[in-house]
């Protein structure tokens, strides 16, 4: 259930909540007009308590306590935010989900947030995305024992000096653009015996129809017949056949780019014949997160409307051991016309991605972005808060590391060292697919630049952050709907 977001009028203890949320510069206790206010009402106590409790209003810094009657609502929070000199779009957004969250554990069905004085009129789109991400819960399969009593229905913004349009416009496109993220994390959330190829392709369909998008689904068939012998072969062990899905954003008038967007999705890996150890792969059902950070992507442009054309590509599989499976030391054919040695059938990722590259050249775009929980070893690298992306393009890796920040999510830039590359050479196909142990990484990156031939390019790594083991920031326990807001950034600077 998303919120309902709205503007209140008059002072935060006057809005109709259950729990008031104010924000905290650090060290910004007595300056603040607001908490000075409430520290009166306490007579002194607040602020004692602040002390006491060594709060300063340090970032993601939390402070609840009860109001005793003092003020209508029933609790307060303090949520730290820093130097307000230098509070981006990222803070807003992380104290507003942050916040928001803390009241949730409180059964709070009501809640008022207090924006920072001075912010732009536009930082109040980050908020209210903030505001949305926080409330985020996943109950579809809890039943009455078990879900949650009395959910978030109401969040109360306060601090505009007048409830101007521009304001309300901001809210309500953060609103939504929180909600896009949403569906991204509740399509990760789904097990995989509710979210197969074919229920992800019509997700994919629902968005579009939402929007007006065009769309196209490639079935089994119009997958072989279209040459990608790859991603068939992926998809062979499982009674649920491998879809394609193309969707189409155009903007009103003439396109400043035109950008395609290729998400892995294997809504289920049990690593084929490969077959992967028991313990962990029920995670496995994550393995679809590329795709489903792409349709997020979709659902967001489509109530943005930047001036940019996005064309979303979802390689849709799902990879079982059977007797129709692919095999280690197969060869096959793929999309862009090179033959592929099989070395591993758990490295399935790679394969689908790639007929997912050549498709996507064949649309003559300015850029291609893919996203993939691809390599363990990105994991290992970088850990599980941190994405790796690559790129041959300065320009445009400075370009995504900027959008990263803004959206606050955590990108990291690695190398394509040319010499690894030799570790792809096979000696009865033109590649195999996987490489050494070492720099696992980067030569999977490597074996998909393979298929981009000259148009530029960024692989996304995100196996680490897809999923959090707990609450942080913007990002819930469970999957966490990253990189859609870096997509969405990169996206409108582009326009």
């Amino acid at each position: 259930m998303i919120p309902k977001i709205v503007l209140g009028k008059g002072d935060i203890e006057r809005q109709k909540a259950e729990v008031i949320i104010l924000p905290i510069g650090q060290g910004g206790l007595e300056s603040d007009p607001d908490f000075m206010r409430l520290n009166a009402v306490f007579e002194g106590a607040l602020k004692i308590l602040a002390q006491q409790a060594d709060f300063s209003g340090r970032i993601d810094q939390l402070l609840e306590c009860t109001t005793l009657g003092r003020l209508p609502q029933h609790r307060l929070v303090l949520a730290g935010m820093g130097n307000l000199e230098t509070v981006q779009s990222s803070h807003l957004r992380s104290y507003a989900a942050t916040a928001i969250r803390c009241a949730l554990n409180a059964n709070a069905a009501k809640v008022a947030l207090l924006v920072p004085r001075g912010i732009a009129t536009d930082n109040w789109r980050a908020i209210a995305e903030g505001a949305v991400l926080g409330a985020y819960r996943f109950t579809k399969y809890l039943t009455a024992e078990t879900r949650p009593k009395r959910p978030l229905d109401t969040i109360t913004l306060c601090g505009a000096a007048n409830s101007s349009q521009s304001i309300k416009k901001h809210v309500e496109l953060g609103q939504n653009i929180g909600r896009a993220v949403t569906l991204c994390r509740d399509a990760v959330n789904e097990p995989s015996n509710v979210l197969t190829p074919t229920s992800f392709a019509e997700l994919a369909l629902e968005v579009a129809r939402r929007h007006a998008m065009k769309i196209k689904v490639l079935d089994q068939k119009a997958i072989d017949r279209t040459g990608m012998h790859l991603l068939a072969a992926v998809g062979r062990g499982s009674v649920h056949e491998p879809k394609f899905v193309h969707m189409t954003y155009s903007p009103k008038g003439r396109a400043k780019k035109k950008i395609v967007f290729l998400g892995k999705g294997l809504t289920f890996d049990s690593g084929g014949l490969c077959i992967k150890p028991a313990a962990g792969m029920d995670e496995m059902k994550n393995d679809m997160a590329g795709a489903a950070a792409v349709l997020g992507l979709m659902d967001a442009l489509g109530v943005v409307r930047p001036g940019v054309e996005v064309h979303g590509l979802f390689a849709l599989a799902e990879n079982m051991p059977d007797g129709e499976s692919y095999r280690p030391g197969d060869v096959l054919g793929s999309l862009d016309g090179k033959t592929v040695e099989v070395i591993n059938t758990d490295a399935e990722g790679r394969l689908v991605l790639a007929d997912g590259l050549a498709y996507a050249r064949r649309l003559a775009p300015d850029l291609i972005v893919d996203a993939a929980t691809l390599t363990g070893a990105c994991v290992v690298a970088l850990g599980k808060t941190c994405s790796a992306y690559y790129t041959m393009d300065d320009d445009l890796a400075e370009r995504w590391k900027t959008a990263a920040k803004d959206a606050g999510e955590a990108f990291w830039r690695m190398p394509l060292l040319a010499e690894l590359r030799d570790q792809l050479k096979s000696d009865i196909a033109d590649l195999k697919h996987t490489g050494d142990r070492w720099g696992g990484s980067i030569t999977a990156a490597l074996f998909l630049k393979e298929f981009v031939g000259n148009v530029p390019w960024i692989h996304c790594d995100i196996a680490g952050p897809v999923v959090a083991d707990r609450p942080k920031d913007i990002y819930p326990k469970g999957a966490t709907g990253h990189p859609v807001l870096t997509f969405l950034r990169f996206v409108e600077a582009m326009s």
